[in-house]
């Protein structure tokens, strides 16, 4: 299993990534287990859009948009608070369109892997609808660590 041990704000983070003959399975987590277990499913049938350097903030990596049709399934766990799900959806949903842009032979193509995202965080003591500066950096972190491994995968 590919894997990256990446120190994202003072606190080790584990990203692995799985490949099955149907499916990918992505382990992020920062307590040494899974907190959460999500299904994705892209219900559009569109194409995934590659990223879009945004001029206004030149030194933060692009992400592509994740469909707009993608359904979020919780398979095992739940989040403590409504923030710590909105942030675990926020991941889980980027993650799988990162997977599947990049088991892509074109952008075009609709025929997706199911994509299975497991997630731990620490708790950041933050309980309103807004990300912290941790919280954000934190998750570029580890989409560029994950995206470093679907590379080489």
């Amino acid at each position: 299993m590919p894997s990256s041990t990446v120190t994202l704000e003072n606190t080790r983070t584990e990203v692995s990534v799985q490949h099955y003959a149907d499916s990918t399975l992505v382990i992020v987590t920062q307590v040494g287990k899974v907190g959460n277990l999500v299904w994705l499913i892209d219900k559009s049938a569109g194409a995934v859009t590659p990223a879009v350097p945004d001029p206004s903030e030149p030194n933060v990596q692009s992400l592509p948009p994740p469909p707009i049709a993608v359904q979020l399934v919780p398979l095992l766990g739940a989040a403590p608070s409504d923030h710590i799900q909105t942030l675990h959806n926020l991941y889980a949903s980027q993650i799988a369109t990162l997977v599947w842009l990049a088991n892509s032979e074109s952008p075009l193509q609709v025929a997706r892997k199911k994509v299975v995202v497991g997630i731990a965080l620490r708790r950041s003591g933050k309980s309103d609808s807004d990300l912290s500066d941790t919280e954000r950096t934190t998750f570029h972190g580890v989409m560029a660590a994950l995206q470093e491994l679907l590379r080489h995968a």
